[in-house]
């Protein structure tokens, strides 16, 4: 059963990619022209003064309550301090994939990230996944010294090459009992598949996927300082604030660790979605199973100019307003938990992503009408009003993730984000042309092998806790023998 589930996932034939793609865009679609009906209808029968109004005051409320919401996460996340690691009887078997394109350079880096995983080496299986045409990539694996359990695998030609179609066919050669997903350019931990299998051991059956935290190298310019912030502030503060709530969140694109079971009771992986990562956390979810955050990290690099940024940018607003999209088309599916989520995630970085550009400017513009007009000088101090609070919330999220994640905190930085996110506009506005021109089309960022300095200090747990006892600052958890079952609708 597990071979024929992850089979018919690698072909990216199953239902759910094919309603994924092609019409799981319909929602949003809907979303919009219901949105521009409404507006025009207002207008119509308010005049235009009272339905642009009408408009300004329900934008006001949104970043309203998305600023207090944002200033609410730091105080919900909990601060992980450095635990002992159980030692476990028995390490389960564990399958590392590593999807790759056009990655010839990075062939000696990604061996040395396996080389130095600290798990038993006769428990391991590494699948690196080539495309068929990919010639070079695959000469520069086989040349770098692979480890004795390492495999190259080669995907069949296809038309329809992303990432997720790569992590399927892996999925069906997967012999561990849990799955991680690493990139051409991730640095992880080293302990960091030790300290997963120990929480899985320790969790509920319905566990089904911990995310690691991920980690900017540091870089002194613009972009990667900026990205290392807003790294900081997701993976650091909003996502183990969402799992201390017991709320699904979009997983990251990389060092996600699964349950096999969990991945063959969904499908395994859309191969037409352009963000994976977002759209399995949903869908997990509503197959009832739940996620949570490790505490080891994976190191990374930004991109390095704007024209590495917008593509890989572009891919992800694109990739979220399809996870979006399917996802509502049945939006009571997994409880409304995953409604929430849903909408608190996904939907308000597809919403922000559109309007932060063009609130920019309406700001400067309404600055500009209210030197010249006293009537409107109230709405104007209103709306400014509004901007300092959204600024400070955002600024306070922003440290806080940065004091976690071990970066200076730096008052120019957190300043520069006022440029910063509006550039998220410009992505959004690609994204939308792509869903309509290439919805499949995969924007991939181009890596380049870093180098050789010391990463940031992580300490290390310390396995000298036996299985199954209490871990300092955390409550005690025993492995639960009960079977755990998916809802049945996710098996529909």
């Amino acid at each position: 059963m597990k071979r024929v589930r992850s089979r018919a996932a690698q072909d990216g034939a199953s239902e759910a990619s094919a309603d994924g793609a092609v019409r799981g865009s319909a929602p949003a679609l809907a979303l919009l022209v219901g949105i521009a009906a409404a507006v025009t209808l207002a207008g119509a029968r308010l005049g235009l003064h009272r339905a642009l109004f009408a408009v300004h005051f329900g934008l006001f409320l949104l970043f309203a309550m998305l600023s207090s919401w944002r200033l609410m996460l730091p105080m919900l996340a909990p601060r992980r301090a450095a635990v002992a690691m159980p030692v476990l009887p028995h390490w389960p078997r564990y399958t590392v994939i590593v999807p790759l394109r056009d990655e010839p350079g990075m062939a000696q880096q990604i061996m040395a990230g396996l080389r130095g995983l600290d798990y038993p080496a006769d428990r391991i299986q590494a699948l690196l996944v080539v495309e068929a045409d990919d010639g070079a990539t695959r000469a520069a694996l086989l040349a770098a010294d692979p480890p004795p359990f390492a495999t190259v695998l080669t995907a069949p030609p296809s038309a329809l090459t992303t990432k997720p179609r790569a992590c399927n066919i892996a999925l069906a050669q997967a012999t561990g009992e849990f799955v991680v997903i690493y990139d051409a350019e991730d640095e992880p931990h080293p302990g960091q598949l030790r300290e997963a299998a120990s929480r899985f051991a320790l969790s509920p059956l319905g566990l089904a996927c911990l995310q690691a935290p991920l980690r900017i190298h540091p870089r002194d310019d613009f972009l990667g300082r900026q990205f290392a912030l807003e790294y900081a502030a997701l993976f650091e503060v909003v996502l183990p604030a969402l799992a201390r709530m017991g709320l699904p969140f979009p997983l990251g694109g990389t060092s996600n660790h699964f349950r096999r079971s969990a991945l063959d009771a969904v499908g395994g992986w859309d191969a037409f979605n352009v963000t994976e990562d977002a759209d399995i956390g949903f869908r997990l979810a509503a197959a009832g199973f739940t996620a949570d955050v490790l505490r080891l990290p994976t190191f990374e690099a930004a991109p390095d100019t704007l024209e590495a940024w917008l593509p890989q940018r572009t891919r992800w607003l694109k990739g979220y307003v399809q996870t979006w999209s399917t996802a509502m088309r049945k939006p009571v599916r997994g409880g409304l938990r995953r409604f929430i989520a849903l909408q608190t995630t996904l939907g308000l970085a597809i919403l922000t992503g559109i309007l932060h550009g063009p609130l920019v400017l309406l700001a400067v513009a309404s600055s500009l009408v209210a030197l010249t007009d006293l009537d409107a000088s109230s709405v104007f101090w209103a709306d400014a009003v509004l901007a300092v609070f959204a600024w400070v919330s955002t600024a306070a999220l922003l440290a806080e993730g940065a004091d976690r994640a071990g970066y200076p905190r730096r008052r120019g930085d957190l300043t520069a984000a006022i440029v910063y996110w509006p550039m998220q506009s410009l992505a959004a506005g690609f994204a939308i042309y792509q869903l309509f021109a290439s919805p499949f089309r995969w924007d991939k960022t181009p890596h380049r092998p870093r180098v050789a300095e010391p990463a940031p200090a992580v300490a290390v747990l310390d396995p000298v806790a036996p299985f199954g006892v209490t871990i300092p600052g955390e409550r005690r958890r025993r492995p639960s023998l009960r079977p755990f079952r998916p809802r049945a609708a996710a098996r529909a």
